[in-house]
């Protein structure tokens, strides 16, 4: 993704066409349902076939490190964790819960919509309380297809350098 946009020449942009934000709020709706409360095999469907789906600490991101949690260059390879998750990852059970700010459109061209989504994901597990398992943003390059708008590139960029142990289903 290009190098983070000025704050302020975020602030003196033009706001993006409502029909145009409104698709990109649906999209990450869409999103964050399937992947807290599925069905996890919709999740690739969010992506076009060549694409991008990383999740990478906030240091590593913004010193241009590569090292990432988990990183994904295709929606095969997406398809791939889902069926780990299904059928081969133990865990203990848990639910998750998106909480997702409205997205700060940066770029609209030819190639895609460039925006920035924040979230929260909290995680409760049975029997105890809920927590705040990630939080972060969201940089994302949307493209028009076919089918509607997909993720061409998701790279969730988390601010806490600590995660727990084992990060099973997407942020």
């Amino acid at each position: 993704m290009d190098a983070p946009i000025a704050p302020e020449s975020i602030a003196s942009r033009a706001p993006p066409d409502a029909a145009l934000l409104a698709a990109i709020i649906d999209l990450n709706a869409r999103y964050a349902r399937v992947v807290d409360d599925g069905p996890l095999d919709a999740w690739p469907d969010f992506f076009t076939d060549q694409c991008v789906y990383r999740i990478q600490p906030r240091e590593n991101f913004d010193r241009g490190l590569p090292l990432a949690t988990l990183s994904f260059e295709s929606r095969g390879m997406l398809m791939d964790r889902v069926y780990s998750v299904r059928e081969t990852l133990f865990h203990d059970p848990y639910y998750q819960r998106h909480v997702v700010s409205l997205p700060c459109v940066h770029a609209v061209s030819a190639d895609g919509i460039r925006c920035e989504t924040n979230y929260v994901v909290i995680r409760t597990r049975r029997n105890e309380l809920s927590q705040v398992y990630n939080a972060g943003r969201y940089l994302d390059w949307i493209v028009q297809t076919g089918a509607g708008f997909r993720f061409r590139e998701r790279i969730a960029v988390f601010d806490s350098e600590l995660i727990p142990n084992s990060l099973i289903h997407p942020i």
